[in-house]
């Protein structure tokens, strides 16, 4: 799959999502993270690498700070970290939250 394909699919699947398993996932920061962390598990076994599945994850990052509003302290200090962050620092964040995940 080339990198703009990945990124159709990560789009798609964001924007298809229906808002009652948004809402599940937004509900709080553990079940966000719980969400990511099994995403990445996913991401693992088809033997993405770390930068591919930080790509991914900047993406979604991305794709909620424009479409969804914060539903908690957490998801609002990472919209407002978000915001503020030129696309390096963006990255390095998406790379963050993939560290955080991992640790659980």
């Amino acid at each position: 799959m080339t990198n703009n394909n990945f990124q159709e699919e990560i789009q798609n699947q964001m924007s298809s999502m229906d808002s009652e398993k948004k809402d599940q996932i937004l509900e709080n920061f553990g079940k966000f993270k719980s969400y990511l962390s099994d995403k990445v598990s996913k991401g693992e076994a088809l033997g993405m690498s770390e930068e591919q599945m930080a790509k991914a994850t900047e993406m979604i990052a991305g794709y909620l700070a424009k479409h969804e509003e914060p539903r908690n302290r957490e998801e609002h200090l990472l919209r407002e970290l978000w915001n503020s962050g030129d696309k390096e620092q963006q990255h390095a964040l998406a790379h963050m939250l993939l560290s955080m995940v991992k640790k659980q």
